[in-house]
């Protein structure tokens, strides 16, 4: 069992930056691929980022996302983290983070196990 806790969110300006923070319990967090998806009001959630267990040498990015965020993470903080640079008025949703069932790190929605209850993130213009 893992519980995810998200903060970091905020009201910011297009092309300021943020950085969320995704706090884990439990003692086999380097274990799990962790992700990013977010969802804007009237929309699906979407992936955003994910980064590979352990090291977390892996990552992937949406093409909406890729070359403005960063996701990372400290095992030994238990936290994952998504640097959001160059923020855009579209970059707007509630942000979530999630730990994957599967061993690598995915975009799929359904391939993530355990989410937290989301951080909002609202870019003006």
């Amino acid at each position: 069992q893992v519980q995810l806790v998200e903060s970091g969110g905020g009201l910011v300006q297009a092309g300021d930056s943020l950085r969320l923070s995704c706090a884990a319990s439990g003692r086999t967090f380097s274990n799990y691929p962790m992700g990013w998806f977010r969802q804007a009001p009237g929309k699906e959630r979407e992936f955003v980022a994910a980064i590979s267990r352990r090291s977390g040498i892996s990552t992937t990015y949406a093409d909406s996302v890729k070359g403005r965020f960063t996701a990372s993470r400290d095992n030994a903080k238990n936290t994952v983290y998504l640097q959001m640079n160059s923020l855009k008025p579209e970059d707007t949703a509630v942000y979530y983070c999630a730990a994957a069932a599967t061993g690598w790190a995915t975009s799929k929605t359904d391939e993530y196990a355990y989410w937290g209850q989301g951080t909002q993130v609202t870019v003006s213009l």
